[in-house]
């Protein structure tokens, strides 16, 4: 969903330089009781696996150069964040967040070839896009990037629709042309108040993401709403169906979260995140259903942010350790500080 809204911001600054660099640097340091290092961290998340230690997250630069109706966006990433963004590919490949070429004929139509972030869930990969620091299940599990051709169209009225094709999920360079490709699907309504996402990928007839994946469809709704200019709330929902062709059927996993977001100040806020995940069918082997908290604080100057955080999770079942011996709980707490400056 903030994809589709960073991509407007974008067209809007090329009508005035048309070359714009962007970047930013984070990292932060997880408290997680009984932890150490990042061999045992309580974390089922993304980007955030290191414990009571202090960790970069990532170092991103990014170009975006517009003439006449094309352009070209280079974002690169370097560090772990950027290495578990790329989790699918190697080498130089893997320092690639985006590169894409677009071009549009006319106002109401926009082509794009290359890698790009996904369309699917609320939440990005650059850490200054979010409010809380910590990622959701949803955002984990889900698809995190595409490398193909889509087509964005203004419908009038605020609606878009997105229909594209690429490789197989999150994978940049496949070994062979064999795979079937994945199909991409975004239909979307965007107001003063509200903003409204309907999200689809999925394949179908060959093993991808794991050895028994023979077809995968996800499918999820995005939305936003700014209540005034202090308070905004946000919702993602999502299920993913996978089909096990050794086993000849279905494994679902699906989740549900919840943003607040308030505004105290110019330079203070406050960003909550409820989530629901349900994993009981060990569609990403997790096998429970967690339900995870997660408080964060924004204190802004200038391109400079310091995010101290609270997490708690718990779940349906002791997939947790409470101790470096192992021993098994159902829930798990951490408490991160982790800055980020962008510019």
């Amino acid at each position: 969903m903030l994809t589709a809204l960073a991509g407007a911001a974008v067209a809007q600054d090329s009508t005035k330089s048309p070359l714009k660099i962007s970047g930013s640097v984070d990292g932060y340091y997880r408290f997680s009781p009984g932890a150490e290092g990042s061999s045992f961290s309580n974390n089922l998340t993304s980007f955030t696996g290191s414990s009571n230690i202090f960790q970069l997250g990532m170092a991103s630069i990014k170009g975006e150069y517009t003439k006449g109706k094309a352009g070209v966006v280079v974002d690169l990433g370097f560090g772990k964040r950027a290495e578990e963004f790329s989790y699918a590919d190697e080498g130089t490949l893997q320092s690639i967040k985006q590169a894409y070429i677009y071009y549009a004929p006319s106002d109401k139509v926009k082509f794009t070839f290359g890698k790009f972030g996904t369309h699917i869930g609320y939440e990005l990969l650059d850490p200054q896009l979010n409010k809380n620091y910590s990622m959701s299940y949803m955002f984990t599990n889900g698809p995190f990037s595409h490398t193909g051709l889509k087509a964005d169209f203004t419908l009038g009225g605020g609606a878009g629709l997105m229909v594209g094709i690429a490789n197989p999920i999150d994978v940049t360079s496949p070994s062979s042309g064999s795979e079937p490709k994945t199909i991409l699907f975004q239909l979307s309504k965007v107001a003063d108040k509200y903003a409204l996402y309907l999200n689809y990928a999925g394949y179908f007839g060959a093993k991808l993401q794991s050895p028994n994946a023979s077809s995968l469809s996800q499918i999820g709704l995005t939305a936003a709403y700014t209540v005034n200019d202090k308070f905004g709330l946000g919702y993602d929902g999502t299920v993913q169906f996978v089909k096990d062709e050794v086993l000849n059927k279905s494994k679902t996993w699906w989740g549900s979260a919840l943003y607040a977001n308030y505004a105290a100040s110019s330079s203070f806020g406050l960003a909550l995140r409820v989530e629901y995940f349900s994993d009981k069918k060990y569609g990403v082997k997790v096998g429970s259903n967690i339900f995870a908290a997660t408080l964060s604080g924004n204190y802004k100057v200038g391109g400079f942010t310091l995010i101290p955080e609270l997490r708690l999770d718990n779940a349906s079942a002791a997939i947790f350790s409470k101790n470096k011996a192992g021993d098994p709980t159902k829930s798990a707490f951490s408490a991160i500080l982790a800055a980020v400056y962008s510019f």
